[in-house]
């Protein structure tokens, strides 16, 4: 498949499950909006540059006006994975910009037993520190359904909070800044799906730290797909939750940090 192909697949052979959801999280929560500089975050796996190729279509067939750059940072991948990344960029024609951070080593170091909560946090600061120097106004993440319900998981049986990762957040530390997650509707599935019918490769995690052990994440993982097995909306309804919270039936929350 050439660059022209791909491209084409998401709007044609998954516009149902890529492109139409894509399109529905971007008009639910006004991800989008006239003149906004969007600098779309590449980690160098699937669902960033995805993301990435959905912008790119998006920019062809909106209405309005946006712009995006594409940005990579290298928070100390081997040789071979980097060069991974930069020749994918290439295959896809993404103009794509890489900095330099020591975010695995740093993780590596004082990591302890949540070393991916202390890689995200790392890299989504660099990462808006770099969009703002760069001149835009957001960033964007590749998270897709499965990481939203996931994280839900994980706050229940490993924080004892029910909360969960939403679709645009406003930066506390970077003023005028949002993140947005426009794949938030985007099963795992149907991304893997997507590469594999164009017959893509790209690097996973790629962090020595959690390929040590299993991690909570993936233990989260498992779990959903063991449920998933004899309730088939178990992941569905995951997700619903996070929007039908009945306050009559909790013992607290919490609000602007009370």
């Amino acid at each position: 498949m050439n660059e022209v192909e791909i491209k084409k697949s998401i709007i044609k052979k998954f516009r149902k499950e890529i492109w139409s959801k894509f399109i529905k999280a971007i008009k639910d929560y006004d991800l989008i909006k006239e003149n906004d500089n969007i600098c779309v975050c590449i980690s160098g796996g699937k669902d960033s540059f995805l993301l990435a190729l959905c912008f790119e279509e998006l920019k062809k067939h909106h209405k309005f006006n946006f712009n995006t750059k594409y940005l990579v940072m290298d928070p100390g991948y081997l040789d071979i994975n980097l060069k991974q990344i930069v020749d994918n960029a290439k295959l896809l024609n993404l103009d794509i910009e890489v900095f330099k951070s020591d975010i695995f080593d740093v993780v590596d170091r004082v990591g302890g037993d949540s070393p991916c909560y202390l890689c995200a946090r790392m890299r989504r600061g660099y990462l808006y520190a770099k969009a703002k120097e760069l001149g835009c106004n957001k960033i964007a993440l590749g998270h897709h359904f499965n990481d939203v319900i996931e994280t839900v998981m994980l706050n229940i049986l490993y924080n004892g909070v029910f909360g969960g990762m939403l679709p645009i957040l406003d930066s506390k530390n970077f003023e005028g800044m949002q993140l947005i997650r426009p794949l938030y509707y985007v099963k795992e599935k149907d991304i893997i799906h997507f590469v594999k019918y164009n017959n893509l490769k790209f690097i996973d995690c790629a962090c020595k730290v959690t390929k040590k052990s299993l991690g909570k994440r993936k233990e989260v993982k498992l779990l959903i797909e063991e449920l998933v097995k004899t309730n088939k909306n178990a992941d569905i309804n995951i997700m619903n939750s996070l929007k039908n919270v009945n306050k009559e039936t909790i013992l607290g929350y919490m609000e602007n940090g009370e």
